[in-house]
């Protein structure tokens, strides 16, 4: 089973009370990790396979494809605390994907990069941000930026990625406590 994403572990507990979408969610290491931190969780995915291994208490499933043209996006605005994205990217549904964001969630976004093809898979550019990219889609939606890399990564493979953090408007800057997970993994308090 692979572990929660460091980046996926440390902004996790900012997201407010309501339903985390797992978007593209695989086996679910995510929703899992929210699901034990008391969220209500949708994983959704277009394998069935990779759902019934995400799927437990507390974690609602859904298969969808997301890359179907024929589909539209199913879910209303707002719906959403948080929303956690990583290493899938399809352009085309970022605009209502931060949609259904709610006006206080929280964005977590963690995907490979232009310069990935130097380590490897994903190499084809239409699954490698731009550098910068996730910093306009952020401020194309109106969310206000809280954490944001892009570099390369050694763990859990070496890899070019971007990752972000970024919450609506609603969020209060008082919450947006960026040692809060460090915090909680020391067992400091």
């Amino acid at each position: 089973m692979d572990a929660v994403s460091t980046w996926v572990r440390r902004f996790a507990p900012l997201a407010p009370a309501g339903e985390v979408l797992d978007l593209a969610c695989g086996g679910g290491r995510h929703a899992r990790h929210f699901a034990a931190l008391g969220y209500e969780v949708l994983a959704l995915d277009r394998d069935p396979d990779a759902l019934n291994a995400a799927a437990g208490s507390g974690i609602g499933t859904r298969q969808l494809d997301l890359e179907d043209p024929a589909l539209a996006w199913p879910f209303a605005p707002g719906r959403f605390a948080a929303i956690v994205v990583t290493n899938y990217l399809h352009r085309p549904l970022l605009p209502a994907l931060l949609a259904s964001l709610a006006p206080d969630g929280v964005l977590i976004y963690e995907t490979f990069a232009r310069g990935n093809e130097a380590f490897g898979k994903p190499s084809n550019p239409a699954f490698l941000l731009e550098p910068g990219e996730l910093l306009a889609v952020a401020a194309q939606a109106g969310l206000r930026v809280l954490a944001y890399e892009d570099g390369v990564v050694e763990d859990p493979r070496p890899a070019m990625v971007q990752r972000l953090c970024a919450c609506g408007g609603a969020f209060p800057r008082a919450a947006a406590r960026l040692d809060q997970g460090e915090r909680r993994e020391t067992g400091q308090e």
